[in-house]
């Protein structure tokens, strides 16, 4: 080996650095295996009794505490294929060469760079000359190995963990409301008032059903969670503090609370993680991928069923999904159904507030016209009498459990105020002890336990005047006149459906403890809907919900309409009179005109040839008519002038101002080919596409 050595090493090496490269993987292996430092750092007389003079000896020692799986955060390793790199050394010296890389793809950058420079490596076995075959081949290999032994040691590593957690003995975190005592047993948080406000937590969302409620709730009684301090000098302590979002949607979404041992919550994605980019490649697993799970095995707080109700409420409550309660003034967004593709109709809310409910999805997803649209003030005042028929047999049943809720509310509320009022009690009373129990003389001490007394005692007088105030907030305790009271309201539920203190979302959350859906089926282009109403348990209502529409021809019964004018003008009527008779006989017009007038009428008769368009004056064929006031092109066309008016603010006339101030008029220019252009707008079925907005009088 030695000879070997001898015809490797030239003297261009000699001229050139012998480097030593140092690592440990972990800071605990520099501290505990300093035998293993020492060797490598002793390889400095091993390149002296090769040759090298102690000056042209460089140690780099930078990546002592970092592990060797990657080039990556190893700052020694980039500096020593640098030095390679810019042609500076002749020797490599390590241990083995498992300390220059772990991973084949560093090991061989570093090997093809020292074969390009002519560098040797060294390690106890001997040299090796990267550009000779023999040696590149056993350091490729050793290399390989090395790569090896690194993932058996992790594979190993695992098992032992993943066998540990299958017997439910690996230690995990706990959330708050739980303790795991110095024998390693898991319990419930020992203080009874932590206990009574983590309960109230699964409480109140089991009955607000909303994360934000049982927020709103928490702060605006001043109620706080216990939080167990996990560092510092107040480490295992109890500290109470604020409630906010994500704690509450971590309680709601832990299974521990419902008594299981879980583990593999958030298993890493190696597909998430990019080198120069932020995250760990962590993700949230669903209950099917956890890779342990034993139920039973812990105290809870909640049973599993419920745990799983919550969860079903929690991605139920998401915006894109069905049973979220939404602001705004219509009581069914998130129920309404297309009744032509069967997808989620989505609630649009016009200037007035006033919603509408439209069908997009198929325009967004696969460019296709929309399926249909109609306004929502009519389908919810339907629903709404459907709603409050089914709940009169039940008025009874309402009014209590009305009842038990508010009481329920009370004593769930007392007790939290006991429970914090006996906690402030018991520190001004151990305050008072301490500082009785110090000798007098020992003036340092007893000032200072005196501070501590009177903090404690403002700090009681402090909570019971906030809880008085609050008290004083909360109504009296029912008594059996308040109870009839309430029997006597909930027997009359419309009238508290339209109670000025019955908000939208209180209407929202009584449709959807009855309703699993509302099927909307337009027919046609016409006033007719049909309407299916899915209750909850399976049972179906049929209705037919009459929609506004904009033009007389997408009336369904416009052949009778047309023959019930006919017949009244055969009998002799004018035109008041039978606008008259229609509207006593239920007829309805268009929207903005479902009571029908004389002029109405009239354009009925004029469809029919049975009266003479008023105000025309022929146009001599010689001289074709291009310019028309709103009023005189209306007549022409045989339409609204409201409709020609919302057309010229839209821009689909051309047209000039005539005129200023009570005198101004518009004067449009339309030949032949312009005003045949119009009619056949006119006549022109609205289809819904998706760069079209809702009510477009155009199309």
């Amino acid at each position: 080996m030695t000879m070997l050595s001898s015809q490797k090493m030239l003297g261009r090496h000699l001229d050139r650095l012998a480097v030593v490269y140092v690592r440990q993987s972990t800071l605990q292996q520099v501290e505990r295996h300093q035998e293993s430092t020492r060797l490598q750092y002793g390889l400095v007389e091993r390149a002296i009794q090769l040759g090298w003079p102690r000056s042209q000896v460089l140690v780099i020692d930078e990546d002592l505490g970092r592990s060797g799986a990657s080039a990556e955060g190893r700052p020694g390793f980039q500096r020593l294929v640098a030095e390679v790199g810019l042609d500076h050394v002749g020797l490599v010296l390590g241990i083995e060469m498992s300390r220059l890389a772990r991973s084949c793809r560093d090991w061989h950058q570093l090997l093809d760079t020292c074969a390009v420079f002519g560098t040797l490596i060294g390690d106890t076995d001997g040299l090796y000359d990267p550009t000779t075959y023999n040696d590149r081949l056993l350091l490729g290999l050793k290399g390989t190995m090395s790569e090896a032994e690194l993932h058996v040691i992790k594979q190993r590593m695992h098992q032992g963990l993943m066998a540990k957690a299958r017997r439910g003995e690996l230690v995990i975190g706990l959330p708050i409301g739980y303790l795991r005592r110095p024998s390693g047993e898991v319990v419930l948080e020992p203080d009874d008032e932590a206990r009574g406000a983590v309960q109230l937590v699964f409480d109140l969302f089991a009955r607000l059903r909303t994360v934000n409620g049982v927020l709103q709730h928490l702060v605006r009684h001043g109620l706080r969670l216990p939080v167990r301090v996990r560092f510092g000098p107040a480490q295992g302590e109890l500290d109470w503090r604020p409630p906010c979002r994500p704690t509450l949607q971590g309680m709601l979404r832990n299974p521990t609370y419902a008594g299981a041992y879980v583990w593999g919550r958030r298993p890493t994605d190696a597909r998430k993680k990019r080198a120069g980019r932020p995250g760990t490649g962590r993700r949230v697993a669903k209950p099917g991928e956890w890779q342990v799970f034993l139920k039973d095995r812990l105290p809870a707080y909640i049973s599993w069923e419920q745990y799983e109700a919550n969860l079903n409420q929690l991605d139920a409550n998401r915006s894109s999904a069905f049973g979220v309660i939404r602001r705004g003034a219509g009581i069914l967004p998130g129920l309404v159904i297309c009744g032509r593709c069967g997808l989620r109709m989505t609630v649009q809310y016009q200037k007035r507030g006033l919603p509408r409910y439209n069908c997009y999805r198929m325009a967004v997803d696969y460019a296709q016209p929309r399926c249909q649209s109609l306004r929502g003030d009519g389908l919810d005042r339907l629903v709404s009498e459907l709603v409050l028929r089914a709940l009169e047999p039940s008025a009874l049943e309402v009014s209590l459990r009305a009842a038990e809720e508010v009481e329920r509310d009370r004593v769930q509320l007392g007790e939290q105020w006991t429970k914090r009022l006996e906690r402030a009690r018991y520190e001004a009373q151990r305050a008072r002890r301490q500082y009785n129990s110090v000798e007098p003389e020992n003036r340092t001490v007893a000032r200072t336990l005196e501070r501590l007394w009177e903090d404690a005692l403002v700090a009681e007088k402090s909570l019971a005047d906030e809880h008085a105030r609050a008290m004083a907030r909360q109504p009296t305790t029912l008594t059996a006149g308040d109870r009839e009271a309430i029997r006597r309201l909930a027997s009359d539920i419309p009238a508290l459906w339209h109670a000025p203190t019955t908000t939208i979302e209180d209407r929202q959350a009584i449709v959807r403890q009855l309703v699993e859906r509302v099927l909307v089926t337009v027919v046609g282009e016409s006033e007719r809907v049909e309407v299916e109403i899915h209750w909850v348990g399976g049972h179906r209502t049929g209705a037919t919900l009459r929609r506004p529409v904009a033009h007389l021809d997408q009336l369904s019964n416009l052949p009778a309409l047309l023959a019930r004018v006919r017949d009244l003008h055969t009998e002799g009527h004018g035109a008041k009179e039978i606008a008259n008779a229609l509207n006593q006989e239920g007829w309805k017009g268009v929207k903005r005109r479902e009571t029908f007038t004389d002029g109405m009428v009239l354009e009925l008769l004029r469809r029919q040839g049975l009266a003479r368009k008023r105000g025309r004056s022929p146009t001599p064929p010689s001289e074709p008519r291009t310019e028309w006031t709103l009023n005189d092109l209306a007549i022409e066309l045989d339409m609204p002038v409201v409709t020609l008016f919302s057309w010229l603010r839209k821009g689909l006339l051309d047209a000039r101002r005539d005129g200023d101030g009570p005198r101004l008029r518009w004067i449009v220019r339309a030949d032949e080919v312009e005003r045949a252009k119009l009619r056949a707008l006119r006549t022109k079925p609205r289809t819904w596409v998706l760069h079209q907005r809702v009510g477009d009088e155009a199309h």
